[in-house]
């Protein structure tokens, strides 16, 4: 097992070198650079040259690569012009935001697509499972920003349920009752909309495990014995069907990467996803770079632990 981790964990290093090269080079190719927002175009020409120099924008590139790499492993990830202050700080500001939105929705993701899935997978070909079959259909067939702009309209708008933008109410000191109350109030909405999107797979993967493990040898020998159904689903083929799921929760954490950032923007909520739609609209690529690179250490993270966890329910498993 820490032999197999190990393993992982140094095939991790290669990767997010091989990412921070394609992001660099992608900054690279964008029109303009980290000059472009922080001055005046109308300057003199040799003004901005020196500029240029100071910042060492004429370097060859893979000195510019090695300044940034070495920045971003000392917390420095440059200045952003829109802001007038520190990525670092930035970031620091909202991921927080970004890692509670992201918590909420795997754990409603969690409450909604087990029972569901359980229930399609024992009672399958019925009128029940018939009805949560449709609802993943609709799910698979529904973009999850449209879905979540018609949650805001109904919940936000029309019935004035929930907060329709912010992560917290204004004046509201931090660490008290009253603001740990309205952050949860300010999620619930942008949450539950990712939530019951992303719920879809869970279900459709957790029904066909227990409609597949229904039919094993040992389900069968189980039954010939005289054991209870109750016992059969609880001992067996629950335990059984719900050990994969455990191990694809690291790639819900990297399917929601993509998701929060579609509602944090519709929902105006504060985080990460927010700030990487509203950086490149204004081209402030010192944020993009940044917000980017840290979206895909997540995301080979999140394999990672994926890995890990598959190698501890099926130590029979050994991802090469």
């Amino acid at each position: 097992m820490w032999k197999f981790s190990i393993r992982r964990i140094l095939i991790m290093i290669p990767q997010i070198i091989l990412l921070s090269i394609l992001i660099f080079m992608m900054a690279k190719m964008m029109p303009g650079d980290a000059l472009s927002g922080l001055i005046d175009p109308n300057i003199d020409p040799a003004t901005i040259e020196e500029r240029r120099e100071a910042l060492g924008l004429n370097d060859p590139w893979h000195i510019q690569y090695a300044d940034w790499v070495g920045g971003a492993i000392t917390g420095d990830l440059g200045q952003s012009f829109r802001f007038k202050m520190d990525v670092t700080d930035i970031v620091g500001q909202r991921i927080v935001n970004t890692f509670w939105l992201s918590l909420a929705t795997l754990i409603f993701t969690y409450l909604i697509a087990i029972p569901l899935g359980i229930t399609s997978g024992r009672y399958n070909d019925s009128w029940l499972d018939q009805s949560i079959t449709g609802y993943t259909y609709l799910g698979f067939a529904t973009p999850l920003f449209i879905f979540a702009l018609v949650m805001l309209w109904i919940f936000g708008f029309h019935f004035g349920w929930f907060p329709t933008s912010g992560s917290v109410s204004p004046g509201l000191e931090p660490g008290t009752v009253d603001y740990v109350i309205s952050k949860i109030y300010h999620l619930i909405l942008p949450a539950l909309s990712l939530a019951l999107i992303t719920t879809v797979n869970t279900v459709q993967y957790l029904r066909s495990e227990i409609i597949d493990t229904k039919q094993k040898d040992f389900i069968i020998t189980a039954r010939s014995k005289g054991a209870s159904e109750s016992r059969v689903y609880n001992s067996h083929i629950l335990r059984n069907s719900l050990l994969p799921i455990a191990a694809f929760f690291g790639f819900e954490i990297t399917g929601l990467i993509g998701g929060t950032i579609f509602v944090e923007q519709i929902f105006g909520y504060p985080g990460m996803g927010q700030l990487f739609l509203e950086s490149i609209m204004i081209r402030d690529y010192t944020v993009v770079t940044a917000v980017v690179l840290l979206f895909g250490i997540a995301s080979i993270l999140g394999a990672l632990l994926s890995d890990i966890i598959l190698s501890l329910v099926d130590p029979r498993i050994r991802i090469k």
